[in-house]
């Protein structure tokens, strides 16, 4: 995950100081650049947090560096692997490639973070060369402004999600089923990518509508079998039974926008299942789902109980190319069935 941190060092006015944390906490932020005798500060809420005394880093494995022309950049692609980190400040990025240094820091044991006055430069800083830069020290006058910061820095990419034509729905064997309670309310239409396979995983829905059966539960995904796959930030994917309280999970709804949500409690229990088998014309794929009506995919026109899904139906899923490798996508053949 990309490091995010305020500086609260800046101003002589300690009240001033405090505002940047008290605002920052309330964002959601939790790393911060604090004044040496700001400690007390640290009773606000839990936070991570860093020292400076005149501008420096009281930990000398930080190091914060100004560049102002090509010739004192070759000077900050030497300290790659001799500091932890390298914070860089530049009035002007069009002078300084900054592929230059993601590419002299990567691999290197340092990481490279960038000094940013507004939104919009922190998520270019963010996603350049794919990788951007390992974080982002946020530098601004006003500290109102985090909200707006945090609102954009956590957006997460939009999934390309696709039309898939179900094939079959039969019942399998009683099994161990996961069931993923979030801190996070959801809306109907929106809920987790889970499948059997990592390159299709199925939009199955939160509990988030109404029936006669339950009262309905929008903060939870009744989300299959254990040994199913679900996407989670930054496009990895894990087992549903390594999932636990505190690990964050992608949220997606029907469109494909994400948000990323922290997960409350996983409930393993052993339920009746079903397996939908669906095929995007090329190759078939399956997820494995509890036999309840409560258990929902995503349509293009809503939603769809699994008890209910017949042959021709169409349902959302994002298909994807190549394998995984502890979750992670690589460039390779690989056959599941």
């Amino acid at each position: 995950m990309k490091r995010l941190m305020i500086r609260a060092d800046r101003s002589d006015d300690r009240d001033v100081r405090k505002g940047y944390i008290t605002d920052g906490l309330e964002a959601g932020f939790s790393g911060f650049v604090l004044r040496e005798g700001d400690e007390c500060f640290e009773e606000l809420g839990r936070m991570d947090a860093i020292y400076t005394h005149d501008n420096e880093f009281t930990d000398h494995s930080y190091i914060s560096v100004s560049i102002d022309g090509p010739g004192s950049m070759e000077d900050v692609m030497s300290l790659a692997g001799k500091k932890k980190a390298v914070i860089v400040e530049t009035t002007d990025w069009t002078i300084i490639p900054l592929e230059n240094l993601i590419a002299a820091f990567d691999g290197s044991g340092t990481e490279l973070y960038v000094s940013a006055k507004n939104s919009d430069d922190a998520k270019l800083y963010l996603t350049t060369m794919e990788k951007g830069v390992d974080g982002i020290i946020i530098d601004i006058n006003d500290p109102t402004e985090l909200s707006e910061f945090k609102r954009i820095l956590s957006a997460s990419p939009n999934e390309d999600l696709s039309e898939v034509t179900v094939v079959s729905v039969r019942q399998v064997e009683m099994g161990d089923r996961v069931c993923i309670d979030t801190c996070s309310m959801m809306s109907p239409g929106e809920g987790m990518l889970i499948g059997s396979y990592s390159n299709c995983l199925f939009l199955i829905q939160s509990e988030s509508e109404d029936n006669g059966y339950v009262a309905s539960r929008p903060f939870r995904v009744n989300a299959g079998a254990v040994h199913s796959y679900i996407e989670v930030p930054d496009g990895g994917t894990r087992y549903l039974s390594e999932l636990r309280s505190g690990d964050d999970v992608l949220l997606c709804n029907g469109s494909g926008r994400t948000r990323v949500a922290s997960i409350g409690r996983c409930k393993i229990e052993k339920r009746p299942l079903l397996m939908v088998t669906a095929t995007d014309g090329m190759k078939e794929y399956s997820v494995i789902l509890q036999n309840a009506e409560t258990v929902k995919m995503v349509k293009k026109d809503g939603s769809e109980s699994v008890t209910k899904l017949r042959p021709g139906d169409k349902i959302l899923a994002r298909i994807d190319t190549g394998g995984r490798h502890f979750g992670i996508p690589v460039d390779e053949s690989i056959s599941e069935i």
